[in-house]
């Protein structure tokens, strides 16, 4: 079964990575996302990282995905986390034109597009802020309404990964297409970086799409391959009882992550699918592993 992953961050990761094209094809990958994580780098961050995406891509023989996938072949699509932006509208215009199809607002700390889901990420990182506390009052900024409503005219997916509940609430609002790239489900494990029920019903009624995220920290304090694996099936079956069958996608977070013990890196991915099928249906794993984001690229940016 050939899948889709909507995030990883192997282009910023140094050392031994998660991600290869081995890999890739030996997992069944129909397209990987490869995020710009350019926090504390901004617009120029990007620029380099968008030029190591086209040079990667011809090294390894990646289909470009911007427009349309090839069936044959690994597709690649360069997406951005963070703020690339930095208060200029007009940049914009360049990460388009680079090939970012879907763009998120936040990493983890404010930015001038919004706020995040951990309200305090520096106490989060000593031990004094629990996971599980939620950025609810703070949402997007003036200056990241005005970007979001030009992102969806021009046909870019907004990703509300990593972002406030009252960001993910003023996108929803706008009632198009967005997506969270990486996350999982709030009410199987409670971390900010999850999703409550009412999140995944929205955000299937405006017909996007939740990547499941493999981070173990956000999936379960059992960090076993077992565990993983039960954890995983768990927030599967979450995300689907709140949003139906066509909510459901992957994005792994491979690279930016440590790996998970079930499934450490893409090579392993027809092992998940396999029992992800056994457990939603065969259709359901399908629709999970590939047609619900080809059906979303198809109405939004492939049109």
């Amino acid at each position: 079964m050939k899948y889709i992953d909507l995030h990883c961050d192997a282009l910023t990761q140094e050392g031994v990575l998660q991600v290869t094209k081995q890999r890739l094809q030996a997992g069944g990958c129909l397209l990987q996302c490869f995020a710009a994580f350019v926090e504390g780098g901004g617009f120029a961050r990007f620029l380099r990282l968008a030029d190591a995406f086209d040079a990667m891509c011809l090294r390894e023989g990646y289909h470009r995905a911007e427009n349309g996938l090839a069936e044959d072949g690994v597709n690649a699509m360069l997406t951005v986390e963070g703020d690339a932006l930095e208060g200029d509208i007009g940049r914009l215009e360049t990460l388009y034109a680079r090939g970012v199809r879907i763009m998120g607002f936040v990493w983890n700390t404010p930015a001038s597009l919004g706020y995040p889901n951990f309200p305090d990420y520096a106490g989060l990182c000593v031990g004094r802020v629990p996971f599980c506390v939620r950025e609810t009052r703070r949402g997007l900024t003036p200056f990241g309404r005005e970007v979001l409503v030009r992102m969806q005219e021009m046909g870019m997916l907004a990703d509300v990964s990593h972002a406030s509940d009252a960001l993910f609430w003023e996108v929803a609002a706008r009632r198009r297409p967005f997506v969270a790239t990486h996350a999982g489900a709030a009410a199987v494990h409670d971390v900010a970086r999850n999703l409550t029920n009412s999140q995944i019903a929205a955000l299937a009624d405006c017909g996007g799409v939740i990547g499941l995220d493999f981070c173990a920290d956000f999936l379960s304090e059992d960090t076993t391959a077992f565990g993983q694996r039960e954890a995983m099936l768990a927030h599967a079956k979450a995300i689907v009882a709140a949003g139906g069958e066509d909510v459901l996608a992957l994005g792994s977070d491979f690279d930016g992550i440590p790996a998970n013990a079930y499934v450490p890196d893409p090579s392993y991915m027809p092992r998940f699918l396999e029992t992800l099928s056994a457990a939603i249906g065969a259709r359901a794993a399908q629709k999970a592993a590939r047609d619900n984001v080809l059906r979303l690229f198809h109405e939004t940016i492939c049109k």
